[in-house]
């Protein structure tokens, strides 16, 4: 892509009206774009990522099982209303009048939607287990959409359900999945400590949560260093200095972003709305279901927060929505300078190309704020087959021949 034709220019002011460093870099550099509070439409760049975490993800459910499908974001009042939880979340969930009068909401969560479904095609236990996901935008109205994209009233959700005829196959599956979630997160370069919690108003009384620790969260865990013991504030008894109940260490408080959480439901939606199948000796049984979320724009705002400087965003190589920024600082060799931009894309090297007619520090400035992994550089102080390159981390820095480009970048993203 040459960065002259590239729709969301970048901008050096901060935007007013955001605080966390996610929205701020995210918006300056052109990847997102704000409506309003806790709403942004997705750039060409931020689409980009936020298609490579939804790719990782899929991967790692399809790996354990998952079966992809999607669900409507509009739902009916009635179905809300067999588990009562049209009342009791009518202070979060968007709802209002359709035409005729007919009450609709806007997809919070999709428990009942998803039982609905499979009420309708689960009669035996030949037809256990299953497991169902989704990508899908969720809708929330949120009290307090001030964190970027990690709080939003309009967010992208993963949310995979489990089905099973009892509860050791759930407790298997369950196993499986946080496995799952491991691999998908470290895959997205977070390192995520799985935290027990608190169910929360959407599902279970108790849940998983994979938290990633980091000075800008917004959430508090108590954490045993021995990683025997991880609860979230809002259950957890125990305050910094305290012992582990486990191995008698001091625990510590720390800040930290949610990127995850999963949930043992059991019968509870099985009960409220008929979901039930017949054993193998033809009694009726209740459903044992699971639920497992991920957000991949809150794990897009979470990488932000986690990985940046003070010039801008250091995107892992997983999730850069393209492999290397190729800077012409000299317009004397654009001609030399195009030719390898189409050598490197037609050797599949995903590149974003800085051909515009700007200064030397507003192209470089440019660079470290979009945050690609590596930076190629051909100026006035390169050879004439030679580029300069600079990995976004600053852990390395030097010359290649035209080339040896392609090689470097492939091996590069080996790692």
């Amino acid at each position: 892509m040459r960065q002259s034709q590239l729709f969301g220019k970048t901008v050096r002011e901060a935007p007013k009206d955001e605080i966390s460093q996610n929205a701020i870099l995210l918006s300056r550099a052109g990847y997102i774009d704000k409506l309003m509070a806790g709403v942004y439409s997705y750039l060409p760049l931020g689409l980009k990522v936020l298609s490579k975490i939804k790719n990782i993800v899929r991967s790692e459910m399809d790996a354990i099982g998952g079966q992809e499908i999607l669900m409507p974001a509009l739902h009916p009042r009635e179905v809300w209303d067999e588990t009562k939880r049209w009342e009791s979340l009518k202070e979060i969930m968007f709802q209002f009048k359709g035409r005729g009068g007919k009450d609709l909401g806007l997809g919070a969560t999709h428990e009942e939607i998803v039982v609905d479904i499979a009420r309708k095609r689960i009669s035996s236990y030949r037809d256990l287990p299953v497991y169902l996901y989704q990508i899908q935008d969720k809708f929330r109205n949120e009290p307090r959409a001030k964190s970027g994209l990690l709080r939003g009233r309009e967010f992208s959700m993963k949310d995979l359900y489990s089905f099973n005829q009892n509860q050791h196959d759930l407790e298997v599956f369950y196993s499986q999945a946080t496995q799952a979630y491991g691999k998908i997160f470290a895959r997205c370069g977070l390192q995520a400590i799985v935290t027990e919690a608190s169910g929360g108003a959407f599902t279970s009384d108790y849940s998983h949560e994979f938290q990633v620790a980091t000075p800008y969260g917004e959430d508090e865990i108590v954490v045993c260093p021995a990683g025997d013991f991880v609860q979230n504030t809002e259950i957890c008894q125990l305050k910094t200095g305290d012992r582990c109940p486990h191995c008698g260490q001091a625990v510590k408080l720390v800040q930290s972003i949610e990127v995850g959480n999963i949930f043992k439901l059991g019968a509870k939606y099985s009960q409220d709305m008929g979901l039930t199948f017949a054993d193998e000796n033809g009694k009726k049984q209740e459903v044992i279901m699971g639920c497992y979320g991920i957000g991949p724009s809150r794990v897009m705002g979470a990488v932000v927060e986690v990985y940046h400087d003070d010039k801008g965003i250091i995107w892992p190589a997983s999730l850069a929505p393209y492999q290397a920024h190729l800077l012409l600082l000299d317009q004397q060799k654009s001609a030399l300078t195009d030719q390898v931009y189409q050598e490197l894309t037609q050797a599949g090297c995903e590149v974003l190309y800085d051909d515009r007619q700007e200064s030397a520090g507003i192209k470089l400035n440019d660079a470290d704020l979009i945050g690609l992994p590596v930076k190629l550089i051909i100026g006035a102080k390169t050879g004439e087959h030679e580029l300069e390159y600079q990995l976004r981390d600053n852990s390395d820095q030097g010359k290649l021949k035209f080339d040896r480009v392609a090689d470097f970048l492939n091996q590069l993203y080996k790692k």
